[in-house]
């Protein structure tokens, strides 16, 4: 009754552009029905005409002469009388229909799980549109003949380096293209420091007593110089392969290590080189048809963004000591061609390799090599190009969608498509916005990043610049960098939140073959294991997650077996990557926009977001495990570390105060109301805070910034953990039983940390630990 006196006042008293409305699922005689009423002055208000309190001044100026009118007479007091008795009843029947939907609420609510298949309805102050209506408008919308279009405005700008004419031009063209869709747009300047080759001059090699060889390729951020040593095949240069030759009485000290290009980044390469104190790394094609002359770039940063502003933004207005990265390397570093590469591997001696790695000799101590490394590093002024759609509900949350628009060469593959992708959806779901009544509760921002092929120095940059502001506005990132570079597998590398999400996209986005979803064809059996990778370093959203904490999403339609050859090379233009796709470019283009389209649209379409805590709760059980039976290996095999006194039991227990605060939230949206958005919005913080809570605040993020303690990178992880206990077991001269109680106790309070957040109100909180 309160709340229904409450609406009549509302509106007696003229209050503008208020209204209230009921959905009530009601069981009559077995069958569900749905009443709608909406209580307004008139039906202008919805169309942007005047609002009750307008109406309701009109005629407050006739009051006094209506009053005065009318008079006190039997009959005007029958009226009155009447009147007042009428306004009674429907107060009270509002009053009752009210009172009837608290009591159906929790039923309905508990149907409307954020993960329930079957209910994809809007109610409540939300804008309504079905979600099946939303997946068709945007299958409408995407068409491959655009696809085409799109490929032949951007590929006219050849040359596009990061920082380069050809960069601007083609960020100038992006943000056309946005403001065309009626985006609010803006760009973002930072001035970056890159290694670049020697403008005069070259970098150099020479192997035994041959002829010098002018190299064209390089790798930035290598560090520069003169070495000679003796040359060593060591295949792909993984820490295994290392191992094996180690193994086999081969020191690597001092030695130029000769590896393919493949399986991990050039990075990863060198800092496993340096592990072993060789000198300098050489790196060529791992794909004989690439010929024997192409050229290869890349960089060996161990990070992203700008390795000398690490931790914070390269800004030009701002001024900082002397500082660089811990992950730039400290040895020589250096492309190769095969045709070179193939002429040192024929003349080396020493022991025979067999098996996986090929018929070739490792080399001695005679086959030694010269390298000179002359880059330069140059300060580059990089833009990144936005725009946005916002939201009608929560406009200051935000999903963000991103492809890097650089690239050594023409880029195709690893900029163009993706950079297509992005500025189709922009147009695709602005139309829906502008045009079909689609409203999304939450804004998406769309970003064009620079300086990618230098370790995504732009969207790096970008989250270094705006931390404080993203850290909890900006719930998901979605990247599209290398969406297409084959046609006969589809992977995917997330943040296991998004798991869930994921699962269901694959089933609802058709493949190639209109009559199969991308589950059917790429899904069977066991969709985890054939679809889902590792996030690697090297890929844009890394950062994302693992420094800013913000759930990201990166995949591609790729080839079975082999990565694409073309990467960091001039040959990665469309004639390339239609050869190794049957020429379906355009088509694999949209399915990958309608899979990152169907992921954008459904964390902005719903009330609450579609985030699975299930599979972290898995994942800090096993490796919490894991642990657990390795300390009490090192505590039986070798006593004298004094681990004997450590107990696993807090670490346990963190665990376990983790698994109940996510079977709480579950319970919290399990009884929700989705039409009180102020309990939607506190759902979603408690969900979007949980990815950044697993950044351990013990580091620094300029000497550790990935601080994932599960998905990161550094002696703060649990997997970090794993491998000192293995150590400890061997009594490795790396192991530290000091080092390894403190790192222990970090991650344990940090697990914890994320268990407290995650509960929700101080008095929620599980205080046994």
């Amino acid at each position: 009754m309160d709340q229904a006196r409450s609406t009549i006042s509302k509106i007696f008293n003229g209050e503008p552009h208020s209204y209230t409305r009921f959905n009530l699922t009601q069981n009559m005689e077995g069958d569900h029905s749905q009443v709608e009423m909406k209580l307004s002055s008139d039906m202008d208000e919805e169309a942007g005409g005047n609002g009750v309190g307008d109406h309701l001044n009109h005629n407050s100026n006739r009051k006094t002469y209506v009053t005065e009118k009318l008079g006190r007479t039997p009959k005007n007091l029958c009226f009155v009388a009447a009147a007042t008795f009428l306004i009674f009843i429907i107060g009270f029947l509002i009053g009752y229909l009210v009172e009837r939907k608290k009591d159906v609420a929790p039923s309905a609510a508990a149907s409307q799980l954020p993960f329930d298949k079957t209910v994809d309805h809007e109610t409540g102050a939300a804008p309504l549109m079905d979600w099946d209506d939303v997946k068709k408008l945007l299958a409408q919308k995407l068409d491959v003949a655009n696809f085409d279009s799109v490929f032949s405005d951007f590929v006219t700008v050849v040359d596009h380096r990061a920082g380069s004419p050809g960069d601007e031009r083609l960020g100038n063209k992006v943000l056309e293209k946005f403001k065309t869709y009626g985006m609010n747009t803006w760009t973002d300047e930072h001035f970056v420091k890159v290694q670049d080759p020697p403008a005069s001059g070259f970098n150099k090699l020479v192997f035994k007593n041959g002829k010098e060889e002018h190299l064209d390729g390089f790798l930035s951020y290598s560090a520069t110089g003169t070495v000679k040593g003796a040359v060593a095949y060591s295949y792909y240069g993984q820490e295994k392969d290392l191992k094996l030759l180690q193994e086999k009485n081969i020191n690597l000290t001092g030695k130029v290590l000769l590896v393919r290009a493949g399986r991990i980044s050039f990075a990863e390469k060198v800092a496993n080189a340096a592990k072993v104190n060789a000198s300098a790394v050489l790196i060529y094609p791992s794909d004989d048809t690439i010929g024997d002359t192409t050229q290869l770039f890349g960089h060996v940063h161990m990070g992203s963004g700008d390795p000398y502003t690490p931790g914070f933004p390269s800004f030009n207005h701002t001024q900082f000591p002397p500082v660089q990265s811990s992950g730039l390397p400290t040895i020589l570093a250096q492309t190769i061609t095969t045709g070179m590469a193939k002429n040192i591997l024929k003349q080396l001696g020493g022991q025979m390799m067999s098996g996986e790695w090929g018929f070739n000799k490792v080399g001695d101590d005679n086959d030694t090599i010269t390298l000179e490394v002359n880059n330069v590093l140059t300060e580059k002024k990089i833009n990144n190009v936005f725009g946005v759609i916002k939201g009608f509900v929560d406009a200051d949350r935000y999903v963000v969608i991103g492809a890097q628009r650089d690239a050594w060469g023409p880029g195709f593959a690893a900029s163009t498509v993706g950079t297509s992708v992005l500025v189709e959806l922009a147009r695709s779901i602005s139309d829906m916005v502008k045009n079909d009544g689609f409203k999304p509760r939450r804004s998406i921002v769309f970003a064009s990043w620079s300086a990618g092929e230098y370790g995504s120095i732009g969207a790096t940059e970008w989250l270094e610049g705006y931390l404080s502001s993203l850290s909890m506005k900006a719930f998901s990132y979605i990247n599209l960098d290398g969406v297409v570079t084959g046609q006969n597998s589809f992977k995917v590398a997330a943040s296991p939140l998004m798991y869930t999400l994921i699962e269901n996209t694959l089933r609802e986005v058709k493949s190639q073959n209109n009559d199969v979803s991308l589950s059917s064809q790429f899904a069977k059996g066991n969709w985890e294991s054939n679809v889902l990778e590792p996030l690697k370093m090297d890929n844009a959203a890394y950062p994302f997650l693992t420094f800013s904490g913000i759930p990201s999403l990166s995949f591609g339609f790729t080839s079975d077996s082999s990565e694409y050859q073309y990467f960091g090379t001039m040959l990665d233009n469309r004639e390339k990557l239609n050869s190794v796709t049957s020429n379906q470019v355009s088509q694999l283009a949209k399915i990958s926009a309608q899979f990152a389209g169907h992921i954008v649209l459904r964390l902005v379409h719903d009330h609450l977001l579609r985030f699975d805590l299930t599979k972290y709760n898995k994942m800090i059980r096993s490796m919490v495990a894991q642990i657990n039976g390795k300390v009490k290996t090192v505590q039986r095999m070798q006593p004298q570390l004094l681990l004997k006194d450590l107990t696993v039991q807090w670490l346990i227990s963190a665990s376990g105060s983790f698994s109940y605060a996510s079977g709480s939230l579950a319970t919290d949206i399990q009884n929700s109301n989705l039409d009180d958005t102020e309990m939607c919005r506190i759902i979603n913080d408690r969900l979007i805070t949980v990815e950044r809570n697993f950044l351990s605040p013990y580091v620094s993020p300029k000497e550790n910034p990935f601080r994932h303690i599960l998905l990161g990178s550094g002696p703060h992880t649990l997997e970090a953990l794993i491998r000192h206990l293995e150590a400890l077991s061997i009594s490795s001269p790396d192991a530290n039983a000091d080092q390894f109680r403190n790192q222990f106790a970090l991650v344990t309070w940090t697990i914890q940390a994320c268990a407290n957040s995650l509960a929700g109100d101080i008095w929620s909180l599980d205080h046994e630990i």
